[in-house]
């Protein structure tokens, strides 16, 4: 199936939070992606062990390049972002860009979570919120080299605060995951599976190879892995010229905090 642009994208990413890109990737790039994932997976696992799920960035590493390079410049692809955001937003590229991957031995799940304000400390809640909905920052990818339903989402989440029902359910920062240790491997991918739909309103995402997911990274959203599926997602943020200077001012701020001395702040509980 060709990828096929239409107005249904950008509505379902300024509502939803997110959008999918069903088979925008060639079938040459993705076999010249997937030879090169090949690659990082025994590189990550050399790196960091079994379990590891990530190898970024991909441009650090003894890795072919001009794959990633020609799926970063990929017209259709470049076009549709142009279209759902503006002519300014574009792709990390290697430099950004990372390969999520299965674990080897165990399944695993993230805690639920919306970037920036649960992740980063030392993100104060009111600056948070004041950025939040700023459409040049805050955008993610994840690009499906094979069939990937690792992701869900809380639709909508993007565009408001907690509701009553999440806080209830996550009253606490930092945010707790399922407990895991020591548990076989069956015991603990049900465990992550209850978790994940203890969500209110979660959905699970399902991509098929070659489908691109663009999405708001201040959704709730977290990710569920199992080792019997094999992975490589490529993961990157769609950067401007704003998001860039934001960044470089919280890297600013993180560096004041810790020549100070000061203590890190937890985020508060979004009300």
């Amino acid at each position: 199936m060709t990828f096929q642009f239409s107005e249904r994208h950008i509505d379902e990413y300024h509502r939803l939070g997110y959008t999918v890109f069903e088979s925008i990737l060639p079938d040459s790039l993705i076999g010249d992606l997937r030879r090169v994932t090949d690659r990082a997976r025994q590189i990550a696992r050399d790196r960091a062990g079994l379990q590891t799920q990530r190898l970024q960035p991909v441009g650090e590493f003894a890795l072919e390049q001009q794959p990633f390079i020609d799926y970063t410049e990929l017209p259709v692809l470049v076009d549709a972002l142009t279209r759902v955001l503006t002519p300014s937003h574009a792709q990390g590229g290697p430099g950004s860009m990372g390969i999520l991957l299965e674990p080897s031995e165990l399944p695993y799940c993230t805690h639920w979570h919306r970037d920036w304000r649960d992740n980063v400390s030392g993100l104060d809640l009111s600056r948070w919120n004041a950025v939040s909905g700023d459409i040049d920052l805050f955008n993610q990818v994840n690009c499906a080299l094979y069939a990937d339903s690792c992701t869900w989402f809380v639709p909508g989440s993007h565009l408001r605060r907690d509701l009553p029902r999440e806080v209830e359910r996550f009253p606490n920062r930092p945010i707790s995951g399922p407990d895991l240790e020591g548990k076989p491997a069956v015991e603990r991918e049900q465990l992550c599976l209850e978790y994940c739909r203890s969500m209110p309103g979660a959905v699970q995402i399902h991509l098929d190879t070659g489908d691109y997911a663009l999405y708001r990274n201040t959704l709730w959203h977290i990710g569920n892995y199992v080792p019997y599926r094999k992975r490589a997602t490529l993961h990157d943020f769609i950067d401007t010229p704003k998001y860039a200077r934001w960044r470089q001012q919280e890297a600013t701020r993180a560096n004041e905090r810790r020549e100070a001395g000061a203590g890190m702040e937890n985020p508060n509980r979004d009300l």
